[in-house]
């Protein structure tokens, strides 16, 4: 299948004018010269949430890592994912019935999106 007859979709509402500009490019870019562009600010994102604070754990057993120094991103197939090296940091993202949420993820990207656009169109169209 040619990268003309798919359609890229994202799931991050705050992504809808990024999708459209996005899908405009696909016409003319192949589905490798996408994924390393969206790989592209997905390594910057992570770069980022690996540099906020990290406040103090209360835990301290030997081996352990804080869940804010497990962010890390990958290519899963056609897609590139960014989360937690963690089994529970979607419940402190999101929080749960018997938590409130402590969010990392959205609050970081939805400050600096800008910046991983401007990355990522700079990488499409100059690279």
């Amino acid at each position: 299948m040619s990268r003309h007859d798919e359609e890229i979709s994202f799931f991050d509402s705050g992504l809808d004018d990024f999708q459209k500009m996005i899908e405009e490019y696909s016409k003319t870019v192949s589905e490798e010269k996408a994924l390393e562009v969206i790989q592209t600010g997905a390594e910057e994102f992570v770069q980022d949430l690996l540099a906020l604070p990290k406040p103090k754990s209360k835990i301290h057993a030997p081996g352990y890592t804080h869940l804010v120094s497990t962010f890390a991103w990958r290519k899963n197939g056609s897609e590139i994912e960014v989360g937690w090296g963690k089994h529970y940091g979607p419940m402190v993202e999101r929080g749960t019935k018997n938590m409130s949420a402590h969010a990392h993820l959205a609050p970081l990207f939805n400050t600096n999106k800008e910046k991983y656009y401007k990355l990522m169109i700079h990488k499409l169209k100059f690279d």
